[in-house]
């Protein structure tokens, strides 16, 4: 059934009208999640992104993001064709030499036509304001925006969209949307944590000689260190012994709201952010999906929401363990996992479909997307498959689960007993193990994922 959306500003609610009624639903704030490749976009978008944010190489947060000019302009029109924003992270803290390069950054955003710049440089900002005085402006969380008072000085300089810093609290939150009613404000819902204070930090770049507020962070933060001590005279060195929780000592477990999102959406926020543009494609479909998802129901009926559904969904992405951070005021020491950065989940991901109904595997000869008798679902490998796995594959609203008695070559129709990722390795799935109900959602860029 197609959902279509729409805000209805007399009454500050959203229609959702399908093909048999009309609800009336609360007015939601928006889903903006991130996109580090062309795919990225796409996937945030079939999965219920209402906006996208997009960086740049070497002019944003994320200067090792994997997508390049061309593959920004592409997503932005994909993005448009299908109703959606798209915001440009313009982020850096910029030197002299980052100016005298501004010409060509000019050209670039007038190339893209993007919905609004992400900026956190008050010279980047007035640089903006003068050469593009009608694009929107977003301040960004690295402006360490923690108050009304600091929301008001940005809104003067003309910002419409402040991203409020990670270690502003729910109460905090309450305090400067009452104060700030006339400016959009903006919070991460999900993510992983900087152990630094908005992500002030310079371990990166003392350590590696990687910068890490211009998007080249090693995150060092993440690293194993021992303790040693070192006699000076002689130069003796002795390890200190460490207890049990004497390793990972700046790893921050990774921010997950869902249990509080009840909480977050009655506070009315314009916007609930996704961090993660050096994320794969399978990490912003599901969480895109599980937040998409939860807010709408939420929408529907907030008295009866439990978040326990979507949580469950979250729980399958490989993770260092999820905190709620600074909610609740303090950090509690439960937000750090001291033991290892590896993920805690027994489930990672499968695949992405690359085509319906084709053999050939590979975005660029894909077949066209309809369902007809025969042929079957080409699945691009990210973690090898065997024969007997059972997968589970995430439609935007649902999802099922196969068990694969043999393992396809898509490439060639070789039956094997299994299949390793990479090199565009891909399955093929006949389509008579797909139950009939849910052959007419499978398409392009739907997720898959299976226990490890």
């Amino acid at each position: 059934m197609l959902i279509e959306r729409a805000l209805c500003p007399f009454f500050n609610i959203e229609i959702v009208k399908n093909t048999d009624t009309i609800v009336f639903m609360k007015k939601i704030p928006e889903l903006l999640a991130p996109a580090g490749t062309l795919d990225a976009f796409k996937t945030a978008v079939l999965y219920g992104a209402d906006a996208i944010y997009a960086g740049l190489p070497g002019f944003s947060m994320r200067a090792r993001a994997k997508i390049d000019v061309d593959g920004v302009k592409q997503g932005i029109e994909f993005a448009h064709a299908h109703g959606k924003k798209v915001y440009l992270a313009f982020n850096l803290f910029a030197h002299d030499t980052d100016f005298a390069n501004m010409p060509r950054v000019a050209e670039i955003i007038k190339y893209l036509h993007p919905d609004a710049l992400i900026v956190a440089d008050a010279g980047v900002m007035m640089w903006v304001r003068e050469h593009f005085p009608d694009m929107p402006l977003h301040v960004s969380t690295q402006a360490n925006i923690c108050s009304a008072a600091s929301v008001k000085f940005w809104q003067n300089a003309g910002a419409s969209l402040c991203v409020l810093a990670r270690e502003v609290s729910h109460r905090e939150f309450c305090s400067i949307r009452e104060q700030c009613p006339d400016v959009k404000l903006e919070i991460f819902v999900h993510g992983a944590m900087c152990m630094a204070y908005s992500g002030r930090c310079l371990l990166s770049n003392y350590i590696t000689g990687r910068p890490s507020n211009r998007g080249a962070c090693a995150q060092l933060c993440r690293w194993k260190y021992d303790v040693i001590l070192r006699e000076v005279e002689s130069g003796v060195e002795m390890p200190i012994d460490e207890d049990e929780h004497g390793a990972y000592i700046m790893n921050s477990k990774d921010l997950c709201l869902m249990p509080r999102l009840a909480e977050v959406l009655e506070s009315n926020p314009d916007s609930l952010k996704i961090e993660g543009r050096n994320r794969s494609e399978y990490y912003v479909g599901s969480v895109t999906r599980a937040y998409r998802n939860a807010i709408d129901s939420w929408a529907r009926d907030p008295e009866h929401f439990n978040p326990d559904e979507f949580m469950a969904d979250l729980s399958v992405l490989e993770s260092r363990g999820y905190t709620t951070a600074f909610f609740d005021g303090p950090l509690p020491d439960t937000a750090h996992n001291y033991q290892t950065t590896k993920s805690d989940s027994v489930y990672h991901a499968a695949g992405v479909i690359t085509a319906v109904n084709s053999a050939p595997v590979g975005r660029g000869t894909a077949a066209p997307l309809a369902v007809t008798d025969g042929g079957g679902i080409t699945l691009e490998l990210r973690n090898e498959i065997r024969a007997g796995d059972e997968i589970t594959f995430l439609l935007p609203h649902d999802k099922f689960t196969i068990k694969l008695d043999k393992i396809i070559n898509a490439k060639n129709g070789d039956v094997l007993p299994k299949m390793s990722a990479g090199q565009g390795n891909a399955l093929l799935i006949p389509r008579d193990i797909i139950p009939a109900q849910y052959l007419p959602q499978m398409q392009q860029y739907i997720l898959a994922y299976k226990h490890k």
